[in-house]
């Protein structure tokens, strides 16, 4: 049997590796590229499981790679959406403040905003109760036309296919079991010589940078995002509402959005898992890893970077469906748990950890490697993203 060759072979049919093999084949169409996943189907982790939200790029420092990449992500992914025949929802979206404490960063929010080029809207209670009738604020809230949802699991097929109509080559349920410069070998097709590997492995992203020898100073850690959906009629909820975030750690906090087809939605969670693909039960828990994973979080729990004791109190008790809907009811009083019923599906965030520094990486983290590039830390909103980050990976590390 021939050995099979490639010019470029991803690794993670995600949206951020089909957007790579997507923005590569425009870039230089007479290449050859393949994209390899371990999964039959597309959209099996987080780039099906989140929830769709295109955001804005509001929340991210100025100098960020996110604010940036954010902005100009979801410009491309709404043209990408009209130009494949996708369906969007045109929400928009609120930040309330629960309290007067909370609205000096409301404030700071508004001003990364306008930094980042992000159209934004400082509006009163009236405005607030024009624009979304059922949500609460204290003073003021900020509003942001441009944000909006999509189904994620149609987005990734329909890039999916784009690649295709391009040329590149997309091989399903085919693990990834070592690479190199030069080379990748895969359960389903052998070993395989290659010019370039891009690592776009999500939650396993570290562990293939490492064969590599690159990000050694790196763990992923995973936090569990649990929904739940709300059995109210389509379009009684008409905009997506947030609270204000603690800058501290890189999570959004309790939040309702609305999903493509006019349902409400509550979630997600941050819990502290104790592996990879935690998504209910023991299916997918490796010893191994969890033990790997056990190791690294006393080190994030002693971090002096992120308010972990805060964390912990917060989101534990999430895991009741309960308590979690009641967070909501802060803002948007009228949710009740007895309206929240049906379990969405979980997800894990792939979130990368500096074991030296204690730091949860707030920003996307992209490495090169020897005939490698690495996307490291592509966590939320990495599918809003997707495009903008494939773009600036060529331009920057291919």
């Amino acid at each position: 049997m021939p050995l099979l060759t490639a010019d470029v072979v991803v690794i993670g049919a995600g949206i951020v590796g089909l957007a790579l093999a997507d923005a590569w084949l425009a870039a230089y169409p007479d290449t050859s590229v393949v994209v390899y996943d371990k999964e039959p189907r597309l959209a099996e982790h987080a780039s099906g499981r989140n929830s769709g939200v295109l955001h804005a790029g509001f929340y991210y420092a100025p100098d960020s790679l996110k604010a940036r990449l954010t902005r100009d992500g979801n410009r491309l992914l709404h043209e990408f959406c009209a130009e494949r025949g996708v369906v969007v929802r045109e929400t928009g979206k609120v930040v309330v403040a629960q309290n007067e404490a909370e609205l000096p960063a409301l404030d700071e929010l508004y001003r990364r905003g306008q930094a980042n080029g992000v159209t934004l809207e400082m509006i009163d209670e009236a405005q607030l109760a024009e624009l979304e009738p059922l949500a609460r604020t204290t003073g003021r809230a900020l509003w942001s036309p441009t944000t909006a949802v999509a189904n994620p699991g149609h987005v990734v097929e329909a890039l999916a296919q784009r690649v295709r109509d391009r040329g590149g080559r997309i091989v399903l349920g085919a693990t990834v079991t070592g690479a190199g410069p030069g080379w990748v070998m895969t359960t389903t097709e052998g070993r395989l010589s290659t010019g370039h590997v891009i690592n776009a492995a999500g939650l396993y992203a570290d562990k293939v940078a490492h064969w590599f020898g690159v990000g050694m100073d790196y763990r992923m850690l995973p936090f569990k995002g649990l929904y739940w959906y709300g059995d109210w009629e389509p379009g009684r909820l008409q905009r997506h509402v947030y609270p204000v975030p603690d800058p501290r750690n890189p999570f959004l906090g309790v939040h309702l959005t609305v999903t493509v087809d006019g349902k409400a939605k509550v979630g997600p969670t941050a819990i502290p898992a104790l592996w990879r693909e935690d998504y209910g039960g023991t299916s997918g828990m490796k010893i191994g890893e969890s033990l790997d994973i056990a190791r690294t979080y006393p080190r994030f729990f002693t971090s002096k970077h992120h308010d972990v004791t805060g964390l912990l109190r917060t989101e534990l008790p999430k895991y009741s469906r309960t308590h979690l809907v009641r967070q909501a009811a802060s803002l948007v009083p009228s949710v009740r748990p007895v309206d929240f019923t049906t379990k969405g599906r979980p997800g894990v965030r792939a979130q990368l950890f500096h074991v030296p520094s204690k730091r949860l990486e707030m920003d996307f983290v992209v490495e090169p490697g020897e005939g490698s590039t690495h996307i490291l830390n592509a966590v939320s909103p990495a599918w809003t993203s997707s495009l903008a980050v494939a773009r600036y990976v060529l331009e920057h590390h291919r």
